[in-house]
């Protein structure tokens, strides 16, 4: 695409020829490509404008900057002071997404988006994913650095998915990425709301900033669906509600949980429909009336929804079981926040044979206020108690493990080496107990000072297990 038509009627300051073919666009100049437009944006730990020379090296032929610099040559610079909304309008026009027939439904709260995206991805027929594990266009899967993309990289896959044949697609919106425009100048067919919970206060400073985050996704939907039983659901006027407790358009009654699944009777527009799910858990069945609801809005029959998801096995990382033969009920789960492990915890709890044993840490340069909550919510439903190292990133390890201690009436077990802790865990289980490794999920590095650690508390455990 010319640079002239891509910047049609934009009131921008272009030093240089607008005749330049352009061939894609980039915020990280790692991933440039010769013809690129690269956009030099601010970050809230780096500065674009330092990657532009290796930007030019790499071969972009336009940068998209706040300041013109007179020493750059063989490179158009394209001035603006706006550049967080002229990125998601560039990329918007370059990849042509409005012309992209595709059903887009966003996902956003604190807990339950991973799980409910990749329900919706299991009920619709030609859905394609975008979330926190992985992007699914099709039979290809990429892993995922984010939960939600770039605003770019958005645009870019929605184009990519429209261009296979895709008819809809699920994403995960995070309130980092509503804060940070990265969802801009997408119109979102449904949005769904979870929950709401403590999470992320070390970035949004209160809960009305992180709710209010969240709740932008839903200028650009057409159509809500939302928790009727959530605390935050007074916050919607309009749309289609899920529930368990409070009357609503989808409820969930009759509830019976398991080691082997959930079965409940859905309440919809006067008709009891039995469901069978694989997944266990209260937290679960709203996740699946989120799902069923999308489906439903889009069309699908109840019948087929019935059958299918009976048949949806689960998402990595998320109460994953896994198999050994010493006979514990052995999970590993994501849950890395208070209400989460709660969640979690109180399932396993309503249907434990033995003991509960939890191993669990909390994350450093994150909200330290949750730490003590995380230790409360883990010794209201387990027996014992490991506290262990999650993503300490640059803090002590062993400081995070204390601070989580202070929330435990029980004398605290630390083993700081979560390897070790998994090892201990597993060693003090024995027949008929659960055994919950929580706060990772399917997460395969641990991050300490800088570096990526390869470490995925799933294989750990299947090494320790199988022993």
């Amino acid at each position: 695409m010319k640079l002239k038509k891509l910047l049609k009627d934009l009131d921008v300051e272009v030093k240089g020829s607008r005749e330049v073919e352009v061939t894609g666009i980039s915020a990280h100049s790692q991933f440039v490509v010769p013809g690129n437009l690269f956009i030099a944006r601010k970050g809230k730990s780096y500065d674009g404008t330092e990657f532009i020379p290796k930007a030019v090296e790499t071969g972009a032929v336009a940068i998209l900057t706040d300041f013109y610099n007179p020493f750059l040559q063989g490179v158009v610079q394209i001035i603006t002071p706006k550049i967080a909304l002229l990125e998601a309008l560039l990329a918007k026009r370059y990849y042509e997404t409005e012309k992209t027939p595709l059903f887009l439904v966003g996902i956003t709260g604190t807990n339950g988006k991973t799980t409910t995206a990749y329900l919706v991805h299991h009920l619709l027929a030609h859905c394609g994913l975008m979330g926190t594990i992985e992007t699914v266009m099709g039979k290809q899967r990429f892993p995922s650095k984010l939960t939600t993309a770039d605003v770019v990289t958005n645009h870019k896959l929605l184009r990519e998915m429209g261009d296979q044949g895709l008819k809809a697609v699920v994403m995960e919106v995070t309130s980092h990425a509503l804060d940070q425009n990265r969802v801009e100048g997408m119109h979102f067919d449904i949005g769904v709301f979870t929950n709401l919970s403590q999470d992320h206060l070390d970035y949004h400073g209160t809960m009305e900033a992180y709710l209010k985050a969240k709740l932008k996704l839903f200028k650009q939907c057409k159509e809500t669906i939302y928790n009727k039983d959530d605390a935050a659901a007074d916050k919607f006027s309009e749309g289609m509600t899920f529930a368990i407790e409070q009357e609503a358009n989808l409820v969930a009654k009759n509830i019976h949980f398991s080691l082997e699944g959930t079965t409940f009777d859905l309440h919809y527009k006067g008709k009891i429909t039995p469901f069978q799910s694989q997944l266990m858990g209260r937290y679960n069945v709203y996740n699946c009336l989120a799902a069923l609801a999308v489906a439903l809005k889009k069309g699908e029959r109840m019948g087929v929804l019935q059958k299918k998801l009976a048949t949806f096995g689960g998402v990595p990382g998320r109460l994953e079981r896994i198999a050994n033969a010493k006979g514990i009920y052995l999970f590993v789960d994501f849950a890395h926040t208070p209400e989460a492990l709660s969640k979690v915890l109180e399932t396993l709890h309503s249907i434990k044979k033995g003991r509960i044993i939890t191993i669990f840490g909390c994350g450093g340069e994150r909200d330290q206020d949750k730490r003590p909550k995380m230790a409360r919510a883990a010794e209201e439903y387990s027996d014992q108690v490991i506290i262990t190292s999650d993503n300490p990133r640059s803090e002590d390890p062993l400081t995070i493990c204390q601070e989580v201690a202070k929330g435990l009436i029980q004398e605290p077990l630390i083993e700081v080496d979560r390897r070790a802790a998994i090892e201990r865990g597993i060693f003090m289980a024995k027949e008929g107990d659960i055994l919950l490794i929580a706060g990772r999920g399917h997460e395969p590095f641990q991050k300490i000072e800088g570096r990526q650690i390869p470490f995925d508390d799933r294989e750990v455990a299947r090494e320790f297990i199988n022993r």
